[in-house]
């Protein structure tokens, strides 16, 4: 893979990150800290657990650089695999999800000339979609996450997982099937008139 600014491979950055080359580092991570931090937020709902996970996964990177070797997979699809790993320690510390953190839209951008009206619709959607994705198992989480929102292969992601193709596609199956369930339900309980409150005097 070639960097779009210097002409420099993903395979080149990292050795001279490896002997210390700071302005390599930089580069790697200006390419890539956007990707690290969507997947992050999107498997996690926040915003500050992101972030702590963009600066572990990058230091980490910095530290064990000589450890990558290009010819076993793409830069993007190791740094997934690291991130991953960091998501599953940071869920698995805090036992349950975070706060769903619904300041910042990273589904999906609004149409060009969108009225306020389809704006919003839109907005809810997304949130309902976000929530539908968080409340998935890890497992289903993360293939909906890599394939279908980050547009990863599924030989790619599951590389980053570390399972087999097969597995990434019986897993994507199934999380469609279950993200199609909740967001029926959503839609469902959002469209159900509300229940009038009966008091009960004694």
């Amino acid at each position: 893979m070639r960097d779009e600014g210097g002409g420099v491979s993903d395979g080149d950055l990292m050795r001279r990150t490896a002997e210390g080359d700071r302005d390599a580092f930089a580069l790697v991570y200006r390419k890539y800290n956007a990707i690290v931090y969507r997947f992050a937020r999107l498997m996690t709902g926040s915003s500050e657990a992101a972030e702590d996970i963009v600066q572990e996964v990058f230091l980490g990177l910095m530290r064990g650089a000589a450890r990558y070797d290009a010819a076993r997979s793409t830069l993007s699809t190791y740094l997934y695999g690291s991130t991953r790993h960091h998501i599953r320690r940071r869920l698995f510390k805090d036992r349950v999800f975070v706060p769903l953190d619904d300041s910042a839209p990273d589904l999906c951008s609004a149409p060009a000339g969108a009225s306020a009206a389809d704006e919003l619709a839109r907005q809810c959607d997304v949130r309902d979609l976000r929530r539908a994705v968080l409340a998935l198992p890890a497992r289903y989480r993360e293939v909906i996450v890599l394939c279908e929102l980050h547009d990863l292969s599924y030989a790619d992601a599951a590389v980053a997982i570390g399972c087999a193709v097969g597995t990434v596609r019986s897993r994507l199956h199934r999380a469609r099937q279950l993200l199609t369930q909740k967001m029926q339900r959503s839609r469902a309980c959002a469209l159900a008139p509300a229940q009038p409150t009966v008091r009960c005097e004694v």
